[in-house]
């Protein structure tokens, strides 16, 4: 969820001069974008997941602070509900068996943070929304202890003047109101980070939004919430309004929603930023000492400090980053389509089939976006994460076309190309893409196999309940067994 903060009041003047502040960041990132020697010569991906916390039983688990205690890793930390955690895995570059490091690394701390937290009657599970949650389990009282939790709540509920209205239409409806932003801890996800020098960002940004479409539809892992049968891929449109900050009024006026898909084609990771200052105040006006002015003029790297904790407010799908390590500064495109899990070698071959297909995309001589509207981009996002592996989407010289179609005739062949741009070995490009391959031919991903694991099991007499709970234990048993949620 971003920095540490601390809970505290803001005056009309705290929000004047964070204001003033903000612009003047994005006055250096101008500068530094066009002066400054940005880290790129070996490009490094990341992968960060979020996990649910469950008892014996498949029950929510709220204990993510005695869960960190006894994991005691300082890789994982808390998230935004009581029943979340997330990981961090160490930034690698791909070649050189970096897929598989990447894959070894997060089974193991995956492994030990099981045995460790098990111990306090905490298990860890990868699924997107977990399908045990109840209403009680989205209500303030289960908000982690972090400061800034809170206070992003409360910013958020003053700026919209009232409660948080969820309507999602799927298979059935629900409709809820929240009186916190707690729904929001509903929705786990995995964000993969792709380091790219800044003249190169624009490109990968623009093919990660053609292809977030088919991502979800390949990879939807959360078909309930709160009992009800809903999308594919439910955490979009949950998340999409459990942080909307508009009211009825500014939706109709065409305010822009906080969590967004973008509106058009970029040609500088610059674009992002100025339409994050431009398009939305900021819930956070926390200012800092740093002139970053005056540290670039000196020699030194400027944090901006304002417009990175003001960029972490804004939830675009594919969120630009600007970052700095040892010194020096990096951009990097962030991920965020992907919920968590089922399982690691799934988590990975997404990561694979991902990584591979926006580098082939993003260095191809006649750009995918020259060919395709950003508005035909846009709604194949939704239908992937309302449809999901049964998704009908639209490809340029295509027409329309099943998702699984498309990318074992079209998707996977450039995906492999990308990744051997990458470095990435041949043994590792045929296991991980095999995946996606076998997920395709035989239709199954995490939210079809769990909806049809518990029409299964109502059919034969369940409840609806009982179902998702018992469905949920076998889940988690198969999550452990790594084996590919297609040979489920």
């Amino acid at each position: 969820m971003g920095q540490e903060v601390d809970h505290q009041e803001f005056s009309r003047a705290d929000r004047t001069k964070h204001r003033e502040k903000v612009r003047r960041c994005l006055d250096v990132l101008a500068l530094m974008l066009r002066q400054s020697s940005f880290d790129a010569e070996d490009p490094m991906t990341g992968l960060e997941i979020e996990f649910n916390l469950v008892d014996e039983d498949g029950h929510p688990a709220l204990k993510n602070a005695e869960a960190l205690e006894a994991i005691a890793n300082p890789s994982f930390q808390t998230e935004l509900g009581q029943f979340n955690l997330e990981i961090n895995v160490a930034p690698r570059r791909l070649g050189s068996r970096g897929a598989t490091g990447f894959e070894q690394d997060l089974r193991a701390s995956l492994n030990d943070a099981e045995a460790r937290a098990s111990k306090v009657g905490a298990h860890l599970v990868m699924i997107g929304i977990l399908p045990t949650l109840e209403p009680g389990h989205l209500s303030p009282s289960t908000l982690s202890p972090n400061p800034r939790y809170q206070l992003l709540s409360d910013q958020i509920l003053n700026a919209r003047g009232e409660d948080i209205a969820i309507s999602i239409n799927g298979v059935e409806r629900l409709s809820t109101t929240a009186d916190s932003i707690m729904p929001e801890a509903a929705c786990t996800s995995t964000q993969l980070h792709i380091q790219v020098s800044p003249d190169e960002f624009a490109p990968y940004w623009n093919a990660s939004q053609a292809i977030a479409g088919v991502q979800l539809a390949l990879c939807a892992n959360s078909p309930y919430l709160l009992g009800k049968d809903l999308w594919n891929e439910t955490r979009i449109p949950l998340f999409e309004q459990a942080t909307d900050t508009r009211s009825d009024e500014l939706k109709a006026q065409g305010v822009r929603p906080r969590v967004w898909f973008g509106e058009r084609w970029i040609n500088s990771i610059f674009d992002l930023f100025e339409e994050n200052v431009r398009y939305f105040p900021a819930l956070l006006p926390i200012t800092e000492d740093e002139d970053p002015l005056e540290v670039l003029q000196s020699g030194g790297t400027p944090m901006l400090h304002e417009l990175r904790l003001h960029n972490g407010t804004i939830y675009r799908w594919n969120r630009p980053v600007y970052d700095v390590v040892d010194g020096r500064p990096h951009v990097r495109v962030e991920n965020r389509v992907l919920a968590a899990g089922p399982t690691v070698v799934d988590t990975m071959a997404n990561a694979a089939f991902y990584f591979g297909l926006t580098r082939a995309l993003a260095t191809d001589e006649r750009p995918l976006w020259s060919q395709m509207s950003f508005s035909a981009a846009e709604e194949n996002f939704h239908v992937g994460a309302r449809d999901g592996i049964d998704a009908q989407l639209y490809w340029p010289g295509l027409g329309q076309v099943p998702a699984t179609e498309l990318t074992i005739r079209r998707l996977l062949p450039m995906a492999r190309t990308g990744l051997e741009a990458w470095g990435v070995d041949t043994d590792e490009i045929d296991r991980l893409l095999g995946i996606i391959e076998e997920r395709c031919r035989v239709g199954q991903n995490g939210a079809s196999w769990y909806r049809g694991q518990v029409q299964r099991r109502t059919a034969d007499g369940a409840t609806r309940g009982e179902a998702l709970r018992l469905t949920l234990l076998d889940y988690r048993e198969r999550m452990h067994s790594n084996e590919p949620v297609h040979s489920w």
